[in-house]
């Protein structure tokens, strides 16, 4: 949390809107909550003037819906948290990747690495995409209970089922795919991001949606297309910034970090 008054407030929600807007034109079978931004009319009496203009700029009205518990991250470029991991192994989220990958190079293909949605407090866990899909390798450090095999019941087809499974992780690399592709035409890498999913339950069968933020810089990494240089860690347009941004200016004032 900032203990610092700044004036972000809405960009993640006006960026939410932009992708909203233009993934159904680049895919126009895409369903999302999105409804219309700002505070809706019912409650523009009822809220004080500056709360009414503080809530216009970082409100969005959306459908009600399902949430389905698991975090879609899709990876296009091998960077984070997946180079950590295939450093040590070879794998990303149990998927087996080619030898000889460096550090923020491209992937062959999209890999969509599902997490579990955790509690708040909690951290989310990866999972590995739909069961028999992918050559697993066990981490040793998995084994701590009696049960034999217990990262097996964090698949994401026992989380939400394997019809829903398999219509989330298409959703999400096709979203992926065109989001990228626009990106690109900017000077833009969209390296990896993280979507949530939700059912409409009034249609039959229930109907898979995009909601929460989308493509922002609090659930996604951008790198600058000129920039770009396999082999390093890149110079990131996302929250990263902002976080060594705080610990520079809390090490030069002699406090502790303004982050949680």
């Amino acid at each position: 949390m900032l203990d610092v008054g700044h004036s972000l407030q809405g960009r993640l929600t006006t960026l939410s809107k932009f992708w909203f807007t233009l993934l159904t034109t680049k895919i126009p079978d895409i369903q999302t909550h999105y409804v219309s931004l700002g505070v809706p009319q019912s409650l523009h009496g009822k809220l004080l003037g500056s709360l009414a203009a503080q809530l216009q700029r970082s409100s969005m009205v959306v459908r009600r819906l399902k949430v389905l518990p698991i975090e879609s991250i899709v990876r296009g470029y091998i960077t984070g948290s997946a180079w950590s991991s295939y450093q040590k192994d070879g794998t990303v989220c149990g998927i087996e990747l080619p030898k000889g990958l460096r550090e923020s190079e491209k992937l062959e293909k999209p890999l969509w690495t599902p997490s579990t949605k955790a509690a708040a407090g909690e951290k989310d866990e990866n999972i590995s995409p739909r069961e028999g899909t992918y050559s697993l390798k066990v981490p040793s450090n998995r084994v701590t209970t009696g049960k034999p095999y217990p990262w097996l019941t964090f698949e994401a087809a026992n989380i939400i089922g394997k019809e829903y499974a398999l219509q989330v992780e298409t959703l999400s690399l096709r979203i992926y795919e065109a989001a990228s592709d626009y990106a690109r035409s900017q000077g833009i890498i969209l390296a990896d991001t993280k979507f949530e999913f939700g059912l409409d339950e009034t249609t039959s069968p229930p109907s898979v949606v995009l909601i929460d933020e989308v493509l922002t810089p609090d659930s996604s990494r951008f790198w600058s297309v000129e920039k770009y240089e396999v082999g390093k860690s890149q110079e990131s347009f996302d929250k990263q910034l902002l976080r060594d941004w705080l610990v520079r200016r809390a090490e030069r004032e002699g406090r502790g970090r303004a982050t949680t």
